[in-house]
């Protein structure tokens, strides 16, 4: 009887034996098949990369030969817009040349039909002439002075050479009118603070 439970004991153990071995032998293939499949997917992204890699580069002279393109049309695009610009501008200033006194003739038109009313007006009377003349002088001056235009002033003032162009010079005016302006021969202007004409005048020596 304990011989039989002894053959027993030993053919399970035995039995153990080979189920652990067989388990053992399951986990190494099962672990060496995942292996396989990773080194297979290493394998593969390796291929993945040399293919990109080869299909990226290009030859030096292609490269070269499209930048250049793309900078030649750059180029002929700044080109374009540079000449578009220049006839643009061009234009304005011809404009500007040919149209730039409308302005100045238009302020000028109603001073123009004061002095043809007066040619026109039959009036003897010196007194009634001459302050028409000072109404159309008066109404020239305010247009003048609207386009930026004032007139110098001389009376009583220190010769200047930046406003006033002596033309003759007047001795024995006393001390008192030396370096002073005695006389003006010609009024001048100021343009927009600029002189556009100097004031000729006759100085105190």
């Amino acid at each position: 009887m304990a011989k039989q439970k002894n053959s027993v004991n030993t053919e399970n153990v035995e039995k153990d034996t080979l189920d652990g071995k067989a388990v053992d032998n399951t986990q190494t293939d099962n672990e060496t098949a995942k292996e396989t499949d990773k080194n297979a997917d290493c394998a593969e992204d390796n291929d993945k990369e040399e293919v990109t890699e080869t299909v990226e580069e290009k030859d030096p002279v292609e490269l070269l030969t499209e930048e250049n393109a793309k900078l030649k049309d750059q180029l002929l695009r700044t080109i374009a817009e540079f000449e578009n610009f220049r006839k643009r501008t061009m234009k304005e200033k011809t404009e500007l040349i040919l149209n730039g006194g409308k302005k100045v003739v238009r302020e000028f038109l109603t001073v123009a039909d004061d002095l043809e009313r007066a040619a026109m007006d039959k009036s003897e009377d010196p007194a009634a002439i001459k302050e028409g003349v000072k109404m159309i002088n008066n109404k020239l001056a305010k247009t003048l002075a609207g386009l930026g235009v004032k007139k110098i002033e001389t009376e009583n003032a220190d010769f200047d050479t930046d406003f006033h162009e002596a033309i003759a010079m007047v001795p024995g005016m006393g001390d008192d009118k030396k370096g002073k302006v005695i006389d003006c021969v010609q009024s001048g202007y100021t343009m927009n603070d600029e002189v556009i004409r100097h004031a000729k005048v006759a100085v105190g020596q």
